[in-house]
């Protein structure tokens, strides 16, 4: 059974008592979002998910989306709950008033994303492409193309897609072959073919504004000759009403392992008219710009689904009557105990939740930088969050769905084999989770991204935003008598991290294969150094509040109880894959390729 009701209490505890002394300080433009504002905010996204998304994801995902006289059809009840979601001004949350949105920080949003994200993933990637599509117009877009596109975009009444993938390539963009024909009016002719184009076509806004990748005739080769170009479905007239169909089609939607109430789409461009966004042969800029913000919010997916697989395998832990507790009789007047009792049901149950409580806190942090990049009033807080979020994105992206995928896994354990079989709805998670470990850049790429890029930029630059505030923080708690424990755990782990990034850097030097070898391993330590951080601090207010006679007693000491589990239990191990970097590649390269 799909079960779910949002972490309300988590969500306000990470935006209003863990991050205060970030050193971002106060925002600006955030004003009427005070802890009220943002109270009713999460209320209400959670009674529009739990009430009108929930019940469509199950019988979304086994009805799935379907081509009919060549329009692509979402699942019954998608475009009355896309309606429902625009009314409430739900599609613009984040978007600046000055496009017609509601101009929420990043740090409530992404609260409403999760939301969204844990009770039909799939509904959530239609606004949610359009959010990114948006990111890149704003940034690159003449001011026509914005005062024009935006504001439709922003009230749900039109959407975006970013088309960059084709047959032939993929992460190698390079070699994409999508061609972009001058005309003399200023607009370009594109033709080609795209694939894994989600949300490429569908029945919920009346027209698609696409971000398509392509290149001129006599582009330089490789990605310095990428252009990026707005393609509307429908032209539209100077009014904004609709005009003729811009000549591109659905040929096919993708059948995929999960996410089948995703439009998928194989889309094909014959000759659409379309209009070059930002400076030509720089479409690759244009688009990382949209890339960037979509990795962060498919960390969010991770963390979302991870959310509801917990809360799932909760109740089903506390109903499902199995066995004897081995401490003596739980449920005397029950054939036997519920399975809450036994401790690998615990074990996996208390991994779920610090999964999520770490990410969820991370994602806070990274968020309030995303904030604070742009409305900072201080100069220098601004280049910090801008580092601390170049680092972050490929953590939050890597990390939080390879963890949400693991959740799902157990989930489907907990359940035993009730979890196997789809009436359950247990299964499906563990489905859609797992294409987000590979879209918007592979995990693998992730971490190849953080040591090649954001490691050596600027001479490690971007390290020292999270560098700086961790060892400020060991060193000013490592005497507390709450959480001295645990601040020294976190400083060992923290060392360990130190060891790394100075043994990639002298490897990665010589030999760039040695640094691509530890990627990944240091992506994972640097997450969780990052989650015991926030773990550390976590329980450091907690304390503070129970000292104060806080009334949401249980909030703090079940704080307080997580913390302890993940310092315990699952630090530890990541803190060990120091060895495995030190290792260096050669068990991993020496294989003759002929010998696999």
């Amino acid at each position: 059974m799909q079960v779910y009701e949002a972490p309300i209490r988590d969500m306000r505890f990470t935006l209003e008592e863990l991050h205060t002394d970030d050193g971002f300080g106060n925002l600006e433009g955030f004003e009427d979002f005070d802890e009220d504002m943002t109270a009713a905010i999460l209320e209400e996204a959670n009674k529009l998910c739990r009430d009108v998304l929930l019940p469509l994801n199950w019988p979304g995902d086994q009805q799935g989306c379907r081509i009919e006289n060549g329009i692509v059809r979402t699942p019954d009840g998608f475009p009355e709950a896309y309606k429902q979601f625009c009314e409430g001004g739900w599609a613009g949350l984040v978007v600046p008033q000055k496009w017609g949105g509601q101009g929420a920080p990043h740090s409530l949003a992404k609260m409403v994303e999760e939301m969204s994200c844990s009770t039909n993933l799939s509904f959530g990637l239609y606004p949610g492409l359009t959010g990114g599509a948006m990111v890149s117009l704003e940034a690159y877009g003449s001011e026509d193309q914005k005062n024009f596109y935006m504001p439709k975009m922003a009230n749900g009444e039109w959407s975006g897609t970013m088309c960059l993938t084709e047959p032939h390539c993929g992460t190698d963009l390079g070699m994409l072959r999508t061609k972009a024909e001058p005309q003399e009016d200023g607009s370009f002719l594109i033709t080609g073919n795209k694939i894994f184009i989600s949300a490429g076509d569908h029945d919920l806004t009346e027209n698609i504004i696409h971000l398509v990748l392509a290149r001129l005739p006599d582009a330089p080769k490789g990605v310095k000759g990428i252009s990026m170009f707005l393609v509307p479905k429908y032209l539209p007239k100077e009014d904004g009403s609709l005009g003729d169909f811009n000549n591109m089609k659905a040929t096919a939607l993708e059948h995929k392992m999960g996410l089948k109430a995703s439009a998928t789409c194989q889309m094909s461009f014959d000759g659409s008219k379309g209009w070059l966004v930002g400076p030509l042969n720089r479409g690759l800029e244009a688009m990382f710009a949209m890339m960037n913000t979509e990795r962060v919010a498919v960390g969010i997916q991770g963390l979302g689904v991870g959310e509801i697989a917990y809360q799932s395998a909760v109740w089903y832990a506390k109903d499902r009557l199995q066995g004897r507790s081995l401490s003596g009789v739980k449920n005397p007047d029950g054939p036997a105990d519920p399975i809450i009792v036994h401790p690998d049901v615990r074990r996996m149950l208390m991994t779920m939740r610090a999964y999520n409580e770490g990410c969820r806190s991370v994602s806070a942090w990274v968020s309030r930088a995303l904030d604070a990049e742009h409305a900072s009033p201080e100069p220098e807080a601004r280049a910090r969050a801008k580092d601390f979020v170049a680092l972050m994105t490929p953590v939050v992206k890597a990390m939080f769905t390879d963890l949400g995928h693991e959740n799902t896994h157990m989930a489907i354990q907990i359940h035993g084999g009730h979890g196997y079989i789809q009436e359950t709805g247990i299964e499906q998670f563990a489905r859609d989770a797992r294409i987000a470990q590979i879209y918007e850049g592979a995990n693998g790429i992730q971490a190849l991204d953080l040591v090649g890029r954001k490691l050596p930029d600027r001479m490690g630059r971007n390290l020292r935003s999270f560098f700086h505030p961790v060892s400020q923080f060991v060193e000013d708690n490592a005497g507390d008598e709450n959480i001295g424990k645990l601040v020294a755990s976190l400083q060992q782990s923290f060392g360990a991290l130190q060891l790394s990034t100075g043994h990639i850097a002298q490897k990665g030097m010589k030999d760039p294969e040695e640094a691509a070898a530890a990627a990944y391993d240091y992506l994972r330590l640097l997450g969780f150094v990052a989650m015991g951080y926030c773990f550390a601090k976590a329980a450091k207010v907690a304390h503070q509040k129970l000292a104060e006679g806080a009334e949401d007693e249980q909030f703090y000491k079940s704080k307080i109880i997580t913390a302890q589990f993940f310092f315990d239990r699952l630090l530890p191990p990541a803190t060990a894959q120091f060895m495995a970097i030190k290792s260096g590649k050669a068990s991993m390269m020496d294989m003759p390729a002929d010998a696999f």
